[in-house]
């Protein structure tokens, strides 16, 4: 891995500062180190005590004539780069972990429901769909990762305006490739990506519609995301659980609604859980958009200014996101493969389907809790870079990975001593689904100890622009060794379910020793960012 691996972007001259002089407070988000990190944090667009009495001193004192948006002006949260660090980590992570477990029990109801109404079948063919679909997710979410970092960036310094114009590009280049690209591409390739996967019959054809369905009405679901990430980025991750949560009531109502059927609805079984999942996203996503061109959020579209797309902007989400994008994909590739290792042991559609449970729903409790603590510390990390606060930067990581590391500790005690309960839960009861199900989640109990201090370092990395080395790393650990380990087995024995499982620990205590490394040596302290001046 190469030291330099790191992208910089090369600011020209700042923006004009919501109406103050741009020539005076022009600058380049650019880390300092030393004393001057220590120095503390002023509004840029606000005249120093100094520079007051000096006004004074040569000329009658006046009201200053309110600078053009002023009263528009948005005042982020201080605290992250000021405040306490466990409180400044803690704000971000707790909305955002509250939400992904919220959304992650409804996805455990989902399943529920599908798997006491169609069987394990159902429940295998929403793990197959998901494990594809998340691809395609996971690929334009990246944009996000790229606008992640220049919000950040951007709200460590107090320049809204380049924050605006951040969400709004961010937003326009993930529609277009979702209505344009991912749809009619996911649609007319959803059989044979299914066959990939080596799904079984009766399972292709449960997944088929669902995953049609998904792939077409996409796009409120990354509005949603976007916007998440945007307001996350900036300080405020209340809001998006605000919306996470009356997303989860919406999908929930609408779920129930058309799985089972009721009244003049006709019983849709696992295509249901599809439909109620693009409706409730879209209603979401729809209000959304509203609050973004009304105002009164951290975050909103820019006002007064161009609404074609800014070529430096989506280039610069490009070059810090793509490289998630790669490494999503990548992840994920490893993770159709993996499927295809499961399906072709022996019982491999009950194996499938204890992955489907135990991997894909039960598991996300760690996953999905440290994803949130990723963001806060990638939200944390990247407004203290931007405030020229790297030592704080540094500090929030490993903050971030120590909660994590709790959190792990009380869920895996679940899986080691309930797992049988839990499987209960989605109507498990063949026994060869249960025995698989229960030797994974011991097996998770372990693992999660390792992904979720992986994962928070990740976070650090990409929130203060380092957006390759998680790339090299995760092709390494999720792809090259979990699968080498599979190949290996299958070629010289018979390759059971439970070497698949001990491939994927494996995999994760490797992402995790790397992850770690990586951040310490902090080569992300020289990163710079920046996205020129406004178009007129």
């Amino acid at each position: 891995m190469r030291a330099g691996c790191t992208s910089t972007v090369r600011s020209p001259r700042g923006s004009d500062g919501g109406g103050v002089d741009s020539d005076r407070h022009a600058r380049r988000i650019v880390p300092r180190t030393g004393r001057e990190s220590q120095r503390p944090v002023t509004d840029v667009s606000a005249p120093t005590p100094a520079a007051v009495q000096a006004a004074g001193a040569s000329a009658p004192l006046a009201p200053p004539a309110p600078a053009p948006g002023a009263a528009e002006r948005r005042r982020y949260d201080r605290s992250i780069v000021e405040g306490p660090l466990r409180s400044a980590v803690w704000k971000i992570a707790w909305p955002t972990m509250l939400t992904n477990i919220i959304g992650g029990l409804q996805g455990i109801v989902d399943h529920a429901l599908v798997g006491h109404l169609v069987g394990f079948k159902g429940n295998a063919a929403i793990g197959v769909a998901w494990q594809i679909f998340i691809i395609v997710i996971v690929f334009i979410s990246s944009l996000f990762t790229g606008m992640g970092v220049l919000v950040a960036r951007f709200a460590g310094a107090g320049d809204h305006e380049k924050v605006d114009r951040t969400v709004y590009q961010a937003f326009i280049t993930a529609i277009g490739l979702s209505l344009f690209i991912i749809s009619p591409l996911g649609y007319f390739a959803a059989p044979r990506l299914l066959d990939l996967v080596n799904a079984a019959p009766a399972v292709k054809a449960e997944a088929l519609p669902f995953l049609r369905i998904m792939f077409v009405f996409s796009a409120g679901m990354m509005v949603f995301f976007m916007l998440g990430g945007a307001l996350r980025s900036a300080g405020d991750a209340r809001t998006p659980m605000i919306l996470g949560i009356a997303l989860t009531v919406l999908n929930l109502v609408l779920n129930i609604v058309f799985i089972e059927g009721i009244g003049p609805i006709p019983e849709f079984g696992t295509t249901g859980a599809a439909i109620g999942t693009c409706i409730a996203s879209g209603i979401v996503g729809i209000y959304s958009l509203y609050k973004l061109l009304a105002g009164g959020w951290v975050v909103s579209f820019p006002r007064g200014q161009s609404y074609a797309p800014d070529w430096t902007i989506i280039r610069s989400l490009f070059r810090f996101g793509l490289p998630t994008g790669i490494q999503g994909i990548a992840m994920n590739i490893g993770g159709v493969f993996m499927l295809a290792f499961i399906g072709s042991v022996a019982q491999g559609a009950q194996a499938q389907a204890a992955f489907a449970i135990s991997y894909s729903q039960l598991f996300s409790l760690i996953t999905w809790t440290s994803v949130g603590l990723m963001g806060a510390a990638a939200a944390v990390a990247g407004q203290n870079l931007g405030a020229s606060h790297p030592e704080r930067a540094d500090a929030a990581v490993h903050v971030a990975a120590r909660f994590g590391v709790a959190g792990a500790v009380f869920i895996g005690a679940f899986f080691l001593f309930l797992p049988r309960q839990m499987l209960a839960v989605f109507g498990m009861n063949d026994p060869v689904v249960v025995e698989i199900g229960t030797q994974l989640l011991r097996v998770l109990s372990v693992s999660g100890l390792f992904i979720t201090v992986a994962l928070t370092y990740t976070g650090g990395l990409q929130g203060t622009g380092d957006t390759k080395s998680p790339l090299y790393i995760s092709v390494i650990s999720q792809i090259m060794v979990p699968l080498g380990i599979c190949f290996v087995i299958r070629q010289t024995s018979t390759l059971d379910p439970i070497d698949i499982w001990i491939a994927i620990l494996v995999g994760h205590i490797t992402r995790c020793a790397l992850s770690v490394v990586r951040f310490n040596q902090g080569q992300w302290r020289n990163i710079a960012v920046d996205i020129g001046e406004k178009a007129r």
